[in-house]
């Protein structure tokens, strides 16, 4: 068990240290690459109207 925590620790630190040194995308480029994904607006549709009226009455 001691072995699994401490291959546990070290995984974990080779991780962060990765995640510490690879440099990240900016936060306009993330944008600008999901603004160019988007190819057409999402549709909005009032589904409101398609509800069925109350039966019945609350009294």
């Amino acid at each position: 068990m001691p072995y699994l925590f401490g291959g546990l620790v070290i995984l974990n630190a080779v991780t962060l240290g990765y995640y510490l040194f690879v440099p990240q995308p900016s936060v306009t480029q993330t944008l600008k690459a999901a603004q160019d994904e988007i190819t057409q607006p999402l549709a909005f549709t009032n589904s409101a109207e398609y509800i069925p009226p109350v039966i019945g009455n609350r009294q």
